[in-house]
């Protein structure tokens, strides 16, 4: 389990591209690896990974899975690239953000970037299939970070998420332009409480589920619109 909090800033020193694997040396901050073995997790980007070998005090290598590499960024980094990065947390660790499983979900691309003083703000593009788990004020992770949702619009598929310069220091999020591809997990709470709801509609509505989906969607809404209250409540 990882809290959210990312640790630092990691570069990809080489990489290794095998049939349905690839293998990455990753370079940390001062201090990232001090008590790290081999076996040990480590989120990179957001995505699980198990160390495979420790290279002197600084660095550490790791394998990458073709499914891992499918639904992850990981597929499109290269050398010199760099990566948030978090070790997992220990038993009884604060959580300052939310707690993360590593289980990337999708990949969404950073559709815009707006630069309020002091602030930096990120709008998303998200696949519509998953927007129903976005809210606003609710969690999200990006690379491995949890953040805030701000803004969520259902019917053009974005959110927008609002950093403090604290966050662009300890983060890739700075680097980050337009197109650029981000793993995405989403809050394991929020998913199963819309998925149930959902479910329990569907069961009892039956085939009016359709006409009731185009009539919400008729007045700009959705199912998941539905379940917000229900979801503030719990």
């Amino acid at each position: 389990m990882f809290t959210g909090i990312v640790q630092g800033v990691a570069r990809i020193e080489s990489l290794i591209d095998r049939t349905g694997l690839r293998s990455l040396v990753l370079r940390f901050p001062a201090g990232f690896c001090e008590g790290l073995e081999i076996g040990a997790s480590v989120a990179c980007d957001g995505v699980c990974l198990t160390v495979t070998q420790l290279l002197g005090t600084d660095g550490a290598a790791f394998d990458v899975m073709q499914q891992s590499l499918s639904l992850t960024n990981l597929a499109d980094l290269g050398v010199g690239d760099a990566v948030n990065v978090e070790r997992a947390a220990r038993d009884g660790a604060e959580i300052g953000g939310h707690p993360l499983s590593g289980h990337v979900d999708f990949v969404a691309h950073l559709e815009s970037v707006r630069q309020p003083e002091n602030n930096h703000v990120m709008r998303i593009a998200v696949p519509a299939r998953w927007m129903r788990y976005i809210f606003a004020k609710g969690y999200i992770a990006i690379n491995g970070a949890s953040l805030t949702v701000a803004e969520a619009d259902r019917q053009a598929n974005w959110f927008e998420v609002w950093l403090i310069p604290e966050t662009l220091r300890m983060t890739t999020f700075g680097e980050k332009r337009m197109g650029a591809a981000l793993n995405i997990e989403i809050e394991r709470q929020t998913q199963v409480f819309v998925d149930t709801v959902r479910d329990a509609i569907d069961e009892r509505l039956g085939p009016l589920l359709p006409a009731l989906e185009q009539l919400l969607q008729s007045q700009g809404k959705d199912l998941a619109q539905l379940t917000e209250p229900l979801r503030n409540k719990a």
